[in-house]
C-alpha cells in the first residue's frame, strides 16, 4: 500500500510541476465558513420531527470559489451544506453581486448538498403540530444571517483573485442506489434500494490550482440523498464528511460539493453515522483517484446562460373539489387541500406554472456544467449527458431553487412519491405536467447553443 502511495503522489507531482510550464489562463479564489445555526433551531428533512436540534455532531459550511477569464468575465460558485436554496436567497444574492461585484446573474450558481440534518429554511409554515410562528421566526434570521455572509465571502473571493490553473477529471462511486423498488405488480413504488434502477455513479472533479501548482479549490460532484442521517442534531452527512477528508488530504485547497441528479437516489447502507462516514471517505477517495488521472486543462472563456421557464401544473383543482379532499381520511391530503383553499381566499386563484431555473456554464471549451432547480431524478443526468456532444458535461440538481421533486415522463408515469405524491407537502396545486421532461430538456439544449 506504501508503494501504491508513493506512486499517486510522484504522478500527482508530475501533474502540477507539467501544469507550472504554462502561463495561468485564470484567475481564482475559494473561501468557507462555517454557517451551522448559533441556536438549536427546527431542522428540515423530515416531516416525523417533533422538536429541534439537540445538538451538532458535524458542523455546516458554505463554501465559494470565484473565477475569472482573461476578458475579467467571472462565475461565482457557492455550495451549501443545507436543504436545499430558498429562491428569495437566490433573488437577493443575484442582485447584491451584480450591483457589487459586477457578477451576471446568469453566472451566478448555488447549489445545495440536501442534508437533511440541517435547519429549517421555509419561512412559511402552516402545520399546527410543530410551533410554526418559532420555526418561521428561526428561518427568517438564519437566511437574512446567511445571505450577508455569502455576500461577504464572494468579495473576499473576488479581492483574493489570482492566476490559476483550472482543470477536470472524473472518477466513479458506488454507494447512491435507486430508490424506487416497485410493487410485484409494477403499480406503486416504495422508499428501499433498488439495484436494477438507474444510477449515475460518476464523480466529476474541477481543480483549481495557483501559477506554483498549489491547490487553491476542488469542486466536486455526486448523484445521491443526503440522508444517510436521521439524527436530531446538525450535520452535514456523506458529503460533509467527504469535504471534511478532501480539505485534510489537500492542505490549503477548499473542497467544495455540487450534489447532482439526486431525487431517486439513497445512500446505502444509512441509518449511523459509521455509515455517513464511511460514504464520504469514499467519495474522498473517488475524487483522489479523479486526480491520478490525466487531467485535461481548461482553456477559453467563461460563458453563462441562465433562464426561469413556467414550468406547467397537470391540472388546477376547483375549489369545490379541494373542499371535497379536506374531508379526506388522509391527514396529508386533508391539509394539503386546506393549503390550496387558503390560496384561493388570499389570492383568487392558483398557480398554473412554477418559475423553474435553468442554467449553463461553460467553463473553458473543454467542460459544460448544466444546473438545474429542485430534486431532479438521475434519468435527466443521464439523458443530458447522452445528448449534449460537448467534450465534458456536468449535471447537477438542487441549484438555484429548491422548490420539490422534479421527475423524468418515466417517472411522472410510474407515480408514487418523487412523481407528485412529495408535492402534497407544499402548496404545489397539482403534479407536474408530461410535458416537464421535455421543457426542460428543451430548454437546456437551446441556452447550451446560445454560448457557442
Amino acid at each position: 500500500m506504501k508503494i501504491c502511495a508513493h506512486i499517486v503522489i510522484a504522478s500527482l507531482a508530475v501533474m502540477n510541476c507539467m501544469a507550472q510550464q504554462t502561463s495561468p489562463e485564470w484567475k481564482a479564489a475559494a473561501a468557507r465558513e462555517k454557517i451551522t445555526p448559533d441556536t438549536m433551531m427546527w431542522m428540515a428533512g423530515y416531516a416525523g420531527r417533533t422538536k429541534p436540534a439537540d445538538g451538532v455532531t458535524l458542523d455546516l459550511y458554505a463554501k465559494a470559489i470565484v473565477i475569472e477569464d482573461k476578458a475579467q468575465s467571472r462565475v461565482a460558485i457557492i455550495t451549501l451544506d443545507l436543504i436545499g436554496v430558498p429562491k428569495s436567497m437566490r433573488e437577493n444574492l443575484a442582485t447584491t453581486l451584480e450591483k457589487q461585484h459586477g457578477i451576471k446573474p446568469a453566472s451566478l450558481l448555488i447549489n445545495a448538498s440536501h442534508t437533511h440534518s440541517g435547519p429549517e429554511l421555509r419561512t412559511s409554515r402552516t402545520d399546527a403540530t410543530d410551533e410554526p410562528a418559532r420555526r418561521a421566526e428561526e428561518a427568517a434570521a438564519y437566511t437574512t444571517k446567511l445571505e450577508a455572509r455569502l455576500t461577504a465571502m464572494v468579495g473576499d473571493c473576488i479581492a483574493r483573485l489570482q492566476p490559476a490553473h483550472l482543470d477536470f477529471s472524473f472518477a466513479r462511486c458506488g454507494f447512491a442506489m435507486n430508490r424506487r423498488t416497485p410493487s410485484p405488480g409494477g403499480k406503486s413504488f416504495s422508499n428501499h434500494p433498488y439495484p436494477q434502477g438507474p444510477v449515475d455513479h460518476q464523480v466529476p472533479v474541477l481543480r483549481a490550482t495557483d501559477a506554483s501548482g498549489k491547490e487553491l479549490a476542488l469542486a466536486f460532484g455526486y448523484s445521491c440523498h443526503c440522508t444517510t442521517l436521521g439524527l436530531q442534531q446538525f450535520n452535514a452527512d456523506y458529503a460533509g464528511y467527504a469535504q471534511q477528508a478532501i480539505e485534510a488530504a489537500h492542505p490549503g485547497a477548499v473542497a467544495l460539493f455540487v450534489n447532482g441528479c439526486s431525487g431517486d437516489q439513497n445512500p446505502y447502507p444509512r441509518g449511523k453515522v459509521e455509515m455517513a462516514e464511511t460514504h464520504g471517505r469514499s467519495l474522498a477517495s473517488a475524487v483522489d483517484a479523479a486526480l491520478a488521472t490525466n487531467l485535461q486543462p481548461l482553456t477559453g472563456s467563461v460563458r453563462t446562460a441562465y433562464e426561469e421557464i413556467p414550468l406547467s401544473y397537470s391540472r388546477t383543482p376547483t375549489a369545490e373539489e379541494l373542499g371535497e379532499r379536506q374531508k379526506s381520511s388522509s391527514k396529508l391530503d386533508a391539509a394539503h387541500a386546506g393549503r390550496l383553499l387558503g390560496v384561493l381566499r388570499s389570492r383568487g386563484s392558483l398557480a398554473k406554472d412554477y418559475p423553474y431555473p435553468v442554467q449553463v456554464l461553460r467553463i473553458g471549451d473543454q467542460l459544460t456544467m448544466i444546473t438545474l432547480g429542485g430534486e431532479v431524478v438521475v434519468d435527466y443526468s443521464l439523458r443530458l449527458k447522452r445528448e449534449i456532444k460537448d467534450a465534458n458535461v456536468w449535471v447537477a440538481g438542487y441549484s438555484n431553487d429548491v422548490m420539490t421533486y422534479i421527475p423524468s415522463l418515466r417517472v411522472l408515469r410510474e407515480g408514487g412519491y418523487e412523481a407528485g405524491d412529495a408535492m402534497k407537502w407544499g402548496s404545489h396545486p397539482a403534479p407536474w405536467s408530461e410535458q416537464v421532461e421535455e421543457h426542460i430538456v428543451s430548454t437546456v439544449h437551446r441556452l447550451r447553443k446560445t454560448l457557442e
